[in-house]
């Protein structure tokens, strides 16, 4: 047509003036897909736990170790006692080998044995591998009813050295506390003073196995339930190693039972190799002595260096 003004399908001057006056906003990625809340994640897996549960999908190993049942049930209800009211931090986790037989052995204290729950819980939460540790318990355990029972069923066994050389030897990790009641139910004023180690039988399992020997210091949890007398006739009649006396407990009943909210901090040293004094090393008295004084020596010298950096108990 004449005088018909022909329009090109690409002007750039219109073009520039559309964008100018639409805007495209593209969201970011994690705005493009919606994360699923945590509750309904948390629903999910609960679900799908009780489905293997009725049909009997899950495996328990010769211990009574039941990994599906720690995973969702056990390990759970700890992760705020950790994260939020002990605030626990971990140091020195790489020094735990992600595969292999390996023994942690640590300083007891509180009182009440949260301890070996916390580290527990660090290293199943918090290491690259999420191994589960496999902790040696005092008989005491084993006959508390229920108690006992949830015990074998978080991986725990009897703290002697067939069940701890097996479990090495099978490649698990494994973790004990030589101290034993003599550590968590020392009196207040002696906190951070290791008690004896007995008589070296963790060395000696380690020693059969070849595992290295991984030093474990924990600050805190001797101010959790600070321990101030023992009614010992209540205890004998009950069947405890102590009875506990705290500046809240038995005085306010069940909420002096509340730990206080200490400032937790859990180091792991140095692997000590046990693979390289010969097949026989276990029967030589002198080298697990010498082992067992090192180690000992190294969960004090750590302490020490812990709490000389921490400036409030509660506060870290």
């Amino acid at each position: 047509m004449a005088g018909a003004r022909v329009i090109p399908l690409h002007d750039p001057e219109r073009d520039a003036a559309r964008k100018a006056r639409h805007v495209e906003v593209v969201p970011e990625p994690e705005q493009q897909q919606s994360a699923t809340p945590d509750w309904e994640r948390r629903l999910t897996d609960l679900l799908s736990f009780a489905r293997r549960r009725i049909a009997g999908d899950y495996q328990v190993d010769e211990f009574g170790f039941d990994r599906d049942l720690t995973e969702n049930v056990l390990m759970p209800p700890l992760k705020p006692l950790y994260e939020k009211w002990f605030r626990v931090e971990t140091i020195g986790l790489n020094n735990i080998p992600a595969a292999g037989g390996a023994l942690i052995v640590a300083n007891h204290s509180g009182t009440v044995p949260l301890d070996a729950l916390m580290t527990s819980f660090g290293i199943a939460s918090e290491h690259p591998a999420h191994r589960h540790m496999r902790m040696l318990g005092a008989d005491l355990v084993f006959r508390t009813p229920v108690l006992g029972a949830l015990a074998r069923k978080s991986g725990q066994t009897l703290a002697c050295n067939p069940d701890a050389e097996r479990l090495m030897s099978s490649g698990e990790l494994v973790g004990v506390w030589p101290e034993g009641f003599k550590g968590i139910g020392k009196p207040f004023k002696d906190r951070y003073k290791l008690q004896r180690f007995g008589r070296g039988g963790f060395v000696s399992a380690a020693l059969k196995t070849g595992a290295p020997i991984i030093p474990c210091s924990i600050v805190g949890a001797e101010e959790i339930y600070p321990m101030i007398g023992d009614i010992k006739a209540l205890a004998r009649l009950l069947g405890f190693p102590y009875f506990p006396v705290t500046p809240f407990f038995p005085l306010l009943g069940p909420l002096g039972a509340i730990p206080l909210p200490s400032k937790w901090y859990i180091e792991f040293g140095e692997p000590i190799r046990t693979d390289v004094f010969g097949e026989n090393a276990a029967d030589d008295p002198m080298l697990v002595f010498n082992l067992t004084d090192q180690v000992r020596e190294t969960i004090q010298q750590t302490l020490y260096r812990l709490l000389t950096q921490r400036r409030n108990v509660f506060l870290g």
